[in-house]
């Protein structure tokens, strides 16, 4: 299954210099995500998504662009095939992988690039209105695990979170 999404990150936690005034805010996020979904319970994916103007503008308009990269590897328990038949499949997603996050300044002096080990969580329901396509709402947390040992400016150990709630194509090849 191949599933471009939509979504909104929402409820964000940052010690990421001049991102924390703003991490709260609404973003649009988009993606996509390839799965492999069995008829019983079991499944893998892999889940790409870009927040643009993750954070800022700031104070005082102080950043000039950011944004966070997520790229998951995930399992997926589903209900199986046999009890939901063609209706909507509840299932929950857990993984990790790769949090990148960046932030430029109009200075210069601030900006920063974190590659964060990242864990995901959530669950969601997946549906389909023919044999080759339908629809999937789903709502995943993001955490980050480690700190990062670059350099970035940070307030403390490094941290970020956040929340995201998406809406997508599913296509079945």
């Amino acid at each position: 299954l191949i599933a471009p999404f939509i979504g909104m990150k929402f409820a964000g936690k940052t010690s990421i210099a001049l991102g924390e005034e703003t991490i709260g805010e609404k973003k649009l996020t988009f993606g996509v995500s390839s799965m492999l979904l069995s008829d019983n319970f079991l499944g893998v994916e892999g889940d790409l998504a870009l927040t643009p103007q993750f954070f800022g503008p700031g104070l005082q308009r102080t950043i000039s662009s950011s944004g966070v990269t997520t790229l998951t590897g995930n399992v997926i328990i589903a209900v199986p095939k046999a009890v939901t038949q063609e209706s909507l499949r509840p299932y929950v997603v857990a993984g990790v992988g790769l949090m990148h996050a960046r932030v430029s300044t109009q200075v210069g002096l601030l900006g920063t690039k974190s590659n964060l080990l990242g864990l995901d969580i959530g669950g969601g329901v997946i549906g389909f209105v023919s044999p080759r396509a339908g629809a999937r709402f789903e709502l995943r947390h993001f955490k980050n695990l480690t700190d990062d040992a670059s350099g970035a400016v940070t307030i403390g150990g490094t941290e970020l979170s956040f929340w995201r709630l998406s809406a997508g194509l599913v296509l079945r090849y």
